[in-house]
């Protein structure tokens, strides 16, 4: 699925929406590497990359080895504002990117202890703040995981 639109697995669990691409993404569309996605951008982009690895890695603790390793072969991040065709689950990060999916309609139910977050489990949808440090916690990587968890995500 070669695009400048979208960068990872072809048949991902995860992909994650972003409303920007990062530089060099066109030499990375054919051998997708975080840690050359990581050098060739900012700091930005390194948070986001681990926190795309956090909430997917199946071991939690495992995330660093999973981002180095594992992230794009089992992930994709897509920038444009419609969901792939894959069977996987959706993770829009940021109220403003979430508005560029003018026509996605769901039933994302906000996660009791985690008001920023929402998950539609019949879409695979998952809505939170954007991927970012100050805004997604350890806490609330935690609660995600248990959200995702509940779903079944890390067994399949």
């Amino acid at each position: 699925m070669p695009s400048a639109d979208y960068l990872g697995a072809p048949n991902p669990q995860l992909v994650l929406y972003l409303p920007h691409r990062p530089h060099g993404l066109a030499q990375l569309i054919d051998l997708p590497c975080a840690r050359a996605l990581v050098d060739a951008n900012s700091n930005h982009w390194r948070k986001i990359v681990t926190l795309l690895a956090k909430i997917a890695s199946p071991v939690a603790d495992d995330w660093r080895h999973y981002r180095d390793e594992q992230l794009f072969r089992q992930t994709a991040l897509c920038f444009a504002p419609r969901l792939v065709e894959t069977g996987c689950w959706h993770w829009i990060g940021g109220r403003d990117n979430l508005q560029r999916f003018d026509t996605l309609h769901h039933n994302a139910q906000l996660l009791t202890d985690a008001p920023d977050i929402s998950v539609d489990a019949d879409r695979r949808l998952l809505l939170t703040p954007y991927p970012d440090y100050r805004q997604l916690s350890n806490a609330l990587v935690r609660r995600i995981r248990c959200a995702l968890g509940d779903q079944g995500f890390y067994g399949s």
